[in-house]
């Protein structure tokens, strides 16, 4: 069954499996917001068993209308990925600022603790996320010591130790190897992760690039990892609930 509601003024789209609920699961989608394809994913880990909440963290930004989906498959295109920097630059804009940051950390709080008090979920909740969505996945870690286990998809952790110190659930993360910018910050956060005494393991899977998992995106998605990955996040978040 599928709903949308809104609480404390955050539009969540909720999708709850029609059998014995494992946990509560947050998901948080890439920064093209709220679209099929992040529904698409939550109701394929509520047929797992997940209760999920599915937050719109882009509503009110004024981005909804420019995340288009052709902005999107330009961007991953070789052909035109220059030519649409500048558009993409002007749509990043608004989530730039340390204020956007804040203010989604604490939406993520409201919405960790409205799925947190359904009885059903007996106070197991985790988070998954994608490249917005990974970062935030990071970041409500940090901040909300209840969490059972964290999904990061190509997502930045840009904490220091003492931040990520802040950490108690396990986090599971998944990379492409083309994905520059990540897989070169990636020796630095396994050691800050190491060095925070967090629980922390990650996935690289080869040739393949940033958002391998969305399979709306001709140009960057990646069968074989999305399947793997799928199959190890289900893996991880059953072993979390199951404690």
């Amino acid at each position: 069954m599928t709903e949308y509601i809104t609480t404390e003024g955050i539009p969540v789209y909720i999708s709850r499996p029609d059998k014995d609920i494992k946990a509560g699961l947050i998901i948080i989608h890439e920064v093209w917001g709220l679209n099929d394809h992040t529904r698409n994913v939550a109701d394929r880990y509520a047929k797992e068993g997940y209760l999920v909440y599915a937050p719109d963290l882009l509503s009110g930004s004024g981005m909804e209308e420019k995340a288009t989906t052709q902005l999107q498959h330009d961007l991953f295109n070789p052909e035109k990925r220059n030519a649409v920097q500048p558009k993409l630059r002007e749509f990043m804009a608004p989530i730039q600022s340390p204020e956007f940051a804040v203010k989604t950390v604490q939406s993520l709080k409201k919405v960790f603790n409205k799925i947190y008090a359904e009885p059903s979920v007996k106070e197991k909740v985790a988070v998954l996320g994608f490249c917005f969505g990974g970062t935030y996945s990071y970041s409500l870690a940090v901040a909300e010591p209840r969490l059972i286990a964290v999904v990061p998809f190509y997502g930045h952790a840009n904490q220091g130790v003492e931040e990520l110190a802040k950490i108690q659930a396990p986090i599971l993360a998944f990379y492409g190897e083309k994905d520059e910018g990540l897989i070169s910050a990636l020796p630095d956060l396994e050691n800050k992760m190491h060095e925070a005494k967090v629980d922390y393991s990650y996935r690289v899977y080869a040739d393949c690039g940033h958002a391998f998992f969305n399979d709306t995106n001709p140009y960057s998605y990646n069968e074989q990892a999305a399947s793997d990955a799928w199959k190890r996040s289900l893996d991880f978040l059953a072993k979390a609930a199951s404690q």
